[in-house]
């Protein structure tokens, strides 16, 4: 299932994608696409729905955040090889998490706005993990059950404020719309493996990153073992788990974001995302 939520924005109701591309209503079926409706026993209900008999959405509706009311975004750093590379970086021994601010979540479609003061904004494309009920010291083996899905997730960043002003990462992470989530939540049955997705960005046409998640150095089934561990998991979070080479502050010289640019990237089989750059306004 292809699971999304759609009008405007903190008004955005439940839908699903059928065959044939159409948005189809879910409200009679679900208050939204949270941490409730992933449940397992709700996926299962959801997927004994007949598409057809499901009220079709006109025209073609804003698309919000695929996944409402996360209570965190726990996110993977340093998490390709080849990124690793470019930045300088060892290889990590152990995934390096950090955590994203929830109100820096927005549409797969929205502008992003370049933060005040900010000469470096940077783009990355990245697969979500989607937690569909809660996980506490999961086992690698036992991750798939908590697991609702995937989803394109752009780890928008500030490179100066990650890097340069001390402190931790989360800082260059969390500025508005720096974390847009969609367009839809795939479920976890209709991708057969998420270590096998070629996943690109594209920045006013030029691509930029074109990689594959078999480049991740610690798989999905390692991070949400991984960061079980350290903290409660609750249905809804979502997991960025790390972006590849080809980031802006990689280039020489780097080649950062500014306003007016546009931003296209996707990962395999979860959709497509497009932005527009624009600046602080306050």
């Amino acid at each position: 299932m292809k699971l999304l939520r759609y009008g405007p924005a903190g008004q955005e109701k439940p839908g699903l994608l059928d065959r044939n591309g159409r948005i189809r209503d879910l409200s009679s079926a679900v208050r939204d696409i949270d941490g409730e409706a992933l449940a397992p026993a709700s996926l299962d209900r959801l997927r004994r729905l007949d598409p057809a008999n499901l009220p079709l959405v006109p025209d073609t509706p804003r698309l919000g955040p695929c996944v409402g009311s996360v209570p965190k975004i726990v996110a993977i750093g340093l998490n390709y090889r080849l990124h690793a590379q470019e930045a300088g970086a060892a290889i990590p021994s152990e995934p390096i998490f950090f955590m994203k601010a929830t109100s820096s979540i927005c549409g797969p479609n929205d502008d992003v706005i370049i933060p005040k003061n900010s000469q470096k904004t940077d783009y990355e494309v990245e697969l979500g993990i989607v937690i569909g009920s809660l996980a506490r010291h999961v086992a690698k083996s036992d991750v798939g059950k908590h697991v609702a899905g995937y989803c394109v997730v752009n780890d928008v960043s500030e490179r100066e404020f990650q890097i340069e002003r001390g402190g931790q990462w989360t800082k260059g992470k969390s500025a508005d719309t720096f974390c847009p989530i969609g367009p839809w939540l795939v479920t976890a049955d209709a991708v057969p493996d998420p270590g096998k997705l070629a996943l690109w960005t594209e920045v006013n046409g030029e691509r930029r990153q074109n990689s594959n998640t078999g480049d991740l150095i610690f798989g999905v089934d390692e991070i949400v073992s991984y960061v079980s561990q350290f903290m409660t998991l609750l249905p809804g979070d979502v997991i960025p788990t790390g972006t590849p080479s080809g980031v802006g502050m990689g280039f020489k010289p780097p080649k950062f974001l500014k306003p007016g640019d546009r931003m296209r990237l996707s990962v395999e089989g979860l959709g497509e995302q497009n932005q527009r750059l624009i600046a602080y306004s306050g």
